[in-house]
């Protein structure tokens, strides 16, 4: 009896427990890239706010931002060539201190050192507050070529 429920514990949790290694993907939309310095391997968010401790290469790395529904993140690229789509649909999961993001269903997944993460809430808040200080500055040349 005790095989058997064993058996059926390690069966109902074996679904959970492969979740758990595989990670749950989130979405999110790329809206903005440049390319940014790189950030070394296997360090990621804690050099960026601790910075680096040799030099930086003169390489540029692409470095994006990514909104999902409750936070921002700010993602840089650990290869040149690790490109993303602008204003596409994105799959990305947490994965040792790196997002790995998975476009189009394609079979690997780019990973990314996270430069920068913000809540969703406040980083609208100053995407407004960006665009108004953009119209204020636009309505004030108006105003000179009119005079």
């Amino acid at each position: 009896m005790k095989r058997v429920f064993s058996l059926i514990f390690l069966f109902c949790s074996l679904p959970g427990l492969l979740a758990a290694q595989i990670g749950i993907y989130q979405h999110g939309t790329v809206v903005r890239m440049h390319m940014g310095e790189c950030i070394p391997a296997g360090h990621g968010f804690m050099v960026a706010f601790g910075g680096p401790s040799t030099a930086m290469g003169p390489e540029a790395c692409p470095e994006y931002t990514l909104v999902s529904d409750n936070v921002v993140f700010v993602i840089v690229g650990k290869l040149s060539n690790s490109l993303i789509p602008l204003a596409e649909t994105i799959d990305f999961r947490f994965r040792k201190n790196e997002l790995a993001v998975r476009v189009d269903d394609q079979k690997h997944e780019a990973k990314f050192a996270i430069k920068e993460m913000m809540v969703r809430s406040e980083w609208d808040r100053m995407q407004r507050h960006i665009e108004d200080k953009m119209k204020a500055a636009e309505d004030r040349e108006e105003e000179v070529r009119l005079r």
